[in-house]
Order: C-alpha cells, then structure tokens, then sequence
C-alpha cells in the first residue's frame, strides 16, 4: 500500500499510521500467556496463575509494550517504502477519528536534506604547514629535562625565583566572603609553570620563607570557574618552603634514560626530530582538514535539520559535563548550562558532517587497507612499544573503525584542498603546539 507523505515545512514530513486493534489485542493475548507461564505469586503454583489475575495485573504494560512495538515497525515500514532517511526520532501521537477497528497514529519527522556542492575549484581556502627547527628540539630537549628535575630546599633567606617550587598557604575573599576553591593550605606549585595565574606567581616572586602578603587578583573573564569569572579577589598567602630546581645535566646516563640506547646527544636530538615531526604532520591535518570541511560546507546549498542540531548540542553538553566530572567539579551533571551557547557550535559541525557525507558518497572516496595499516603504525611509533599499541588497536573493531574514520577524513580533505583554489601559510612552531 502506497504511503501518504505530506509535507509540512523545508525537511518536515507527516505520516498517518494506522493499526488493526484485531492485531494489536492477539499479541497482547499471546504475550500475557507467556508471561502467565513465568508469574509467581503467592498462593499459587509457577506457572498456575489465572489468566483473569495476570491480565488484571499485567494487562496494561503488556498492551503499552504492544502498541510501541508495533506503531515502531509501522513507521519504519512506512518511511523504507517511501524511500525517506528519518533525521533523528519521530514525534508520534494519537489521532482522533479512526475508523472502526483501527487505531491511527500521525508520525512527524525531519529527513535528511539534499546537498548541492558547488565548484570546488571556485572555492578558497587556506593551508597551513610548519617546520621543526632547531629552536623546537632544544624547547623539547629543555621540556624532558624539567620532567626529570630534582628540588632542593634553598638557603635560609632566599628569595622565591622562577623555576622555584614553592609551598604556601592561601586564602582568598571577595566583597570580603570566602569562595570555593579560593583556601589551601600546603599548596606546592613551581613558579614560571603556568599552574597559577600570572598575577599570584607574581606576586610570590620575591618572597621568602616565612613571609606573608596580601595582593588582589582579577580573575579573567573567561576563566573557567564561572563562579568568580570577571571578579577581583583580595589574596593572603604565606610562604612555608621554597625549593630550588635542579635540572639533570645532558650525559649519556640521562640520554639512555629516555630509551635511546646509542646514548649521544645527537641520538638523542634525532629521536626528538622524528616524534616532533610526527605530531607536527597529526596537528597540521586536523588543522587543515577543519579548514577544508568548513571551505566545503561553506560551497554547499542545504537546509539543516533540527533534530540532527539538537541531538548534536546534547552530545556537546555531555562533553562539558563529562569533563568538568574529571576536574572534580561537585554537581556536575546538573550544573546549568545553556543550550543557545552552543547552537552555532552545533549547526557548522551537523552542516559540515553532510556535506563531508555527501563528498564521500558523489566521489566514491574511501580509506584503503594500505593507508589504515600505515596511519597506526605511525601513530604507535610515538609510544615506547609500538607493536603492543597495534596490537591493541586491532584488538577492537571499534578503535579501527575510528582510525580509519581519521584516515577517511584525511582523504576528503586532500580531495578538497586538490580542487580549491589553495593559499599555503606557514604556521610557527610554538603557535602550531599551544606553547605561545
């Protein structure tokens, strides 16, 4: 039987169901008996339950159960006979006036747009890329040795210098009340770091062991406890121990320390090259892949489904709270967050994820075995055992699924970036890997 589609607005779609209650009420029957078979009640055998007892009590779940089954099979039948690609979950309610033995159900639902991509070759965009310099292995080679500094306790009477670490306690009020988070005490955190707002290691700077200070502190506007973003607080810290760092000197014990069992210094700067170079070329394709999607989405003519934006700010949300869990922030999953802040957000990634769907699918694009296999392996030479990294990584369809996604990805923006009218910018190493 032919299904009525009617149209309601650019992507929404209504559809009537309807269902034979003659149907509906045999597989209620035939589920009540079956469960009748399971039943156990007090002054009756398993088993032995009266029908009459195991409708009464039953009978209402079995029929809701039902009645979502099969008004469920109705709808998908219905939109795979009308060739229709459903854009998240229908809205599905009763309709008055059916015929006599027939419930009716309307069904409305968003479809997926058709998606026009235009000439690529019109279209701009640019591409970065970036060089590993000397400049970068000596930042690196500096960054392992901080990691395996060593802290001394400083001489009486010596002042807190960059690179110290420092233990202190500290008290912070606004409008004369104390916030959460703003009391410490035993705090050790090492000045130059970064752990601390600039400010609060400015004003330990100089300190000595002992001493007291009060300063105020303007908390940014974006910081990420909202609770005292944008306000200023009057600080009280002590310090109760300074400690100086002592960085390892650069010798054959340290360099086979770090695996490199040749144990030179240029082996050392070699090994460096090549993790640096790897991360560089990861960081690069994200980077230019995000450009390329958003100069591809920017070329295509379709209308967004709301559903696929709702759905997609939901997952956003759920990103914000699964991350402000692991930074121990109490209450967080209902912690208020505003769905309009992510809408825009929501609508460049849904927009982008159907036109790069639509690319794929009018160009056949696909990520060969050859270029899977290749991209793990270089993505598990960064790690001390790479071949436990592939192993592990091919223990799991769904890790594979998702490195071959990344490669998927990578070919579309290659495709894209071999049609566009391309502008090549160099991207500095520091601003390439956040150290700027």
């Amino acid at each position: 039987m032919a299904v009525n589609v009617e149209t309601l607005d650019k992507l929404e779609r209504k559809i009537t169901l309807e269902l034979p209650l003659e149907a509906i009420q045999k597989e209620v029957d035939a589920r009540l008996k079956r469960l009748q078979r399971q039943v156990k009640l007090d002054g009756f055998r398993p088993g032995k339950v009266p029908m009459s007892i195991v409708a009464q009590r039953y009978g209402h779940s079995v029929h809701y159960e039902v009645m979502n089954d099969r008004v469920g099979q109705a709808f998908n039948a219905a939109v795979a006979e009308a060739q229709l690609r459903v854009a998240g979950q229908p809205r599905i309610t009763e309709k008055d006036g059916a015929p006599e033995g027939v419930v009716a159900f309307e069904a409305i639902f968003e479809v997926y747009p058709e998606v026009k991509i235009g000439d690529l070759s019109a279209t701009e965009v640019e591409k970065l890329y970036a060089e590993v310099d000397e400049a970068a292995i000596e930042r690196t080679l500096e960054i392992l040795r901080k990691q395996r500094r060593t802290f001394a306790a400083r001489a009486d009477g010596e002042a807190a210098q960059s690179g110290d670490r420092v233990t202190v306690d500290f008290e912070g009020k606004i409008d004369g009340e104390p916030f959460q988070g703003g009391r410490m005490t035993d705090f050790a955190f090492v000045l130059g770091d970064g752990q601390m707002l600039k400010e609060f290691e400015d004003a330990v700077l100089g300190m000595k062991v002992g001493e007291s200070k009060t300063f105020p502190l303007a908390f940014p506007a974006d910081y990420r406890d909202k609770e005292v973003a944008g306000k200023t607080a009057d600080f009280l810290v002590t310090v109760k121990k300074i400690e100086q760092q002592h960085l390892p000197e650069v010798n054959e014990a340290f360099v086979k320390s770090l695996g490199i069992e040749a144990g030179t210094l240029e082996a050392l700067r070699d090994d460096i090259r090549r993790n640096l170079e790897r991360e560089v070329k990861f960081r690069l394709q994200a980077r230019n892949k995000a450009a390329a999607f958003d100069a591809l989405a920017a070329a295509a003519e379709l209308d967004l489904p709301k559903a696929a934006i709702e759905a997609e700010i939901d997952r956003l949300i759920a990103g914000v709270r699964q991350d402000l869990k692991q930074r121990g922030v109490k209450d967080a999953e209902s912690v208020p967050i505003s769905r309009e802040s992510f809408r825009s957000q929501a609508e460049r990634r849904v927009r982008a994820g159907l036109v790069v769907a639509e690319l794929i699918k009018a160009n056949n694009l696909r990520a060969t075995a050859e270029q899977i296999e290749a991209h793990l392996r270089e993505l598990a030479a960064s790690y001390e055992h790479p071949e436990e990294v592939v192993r592990w990584y091919k223990s799991s369809a769904e890790r594979m699924s998702e490195i071959e996604s990344i490669v998927l990805e990578n070919n579309v923006a290659e495709f894209i970036f071999g049609r566009a009218k391309v502008t090549l910018k160099r991207v500095g190493f520091a601003d390439l890997m956040g150290q700027g």
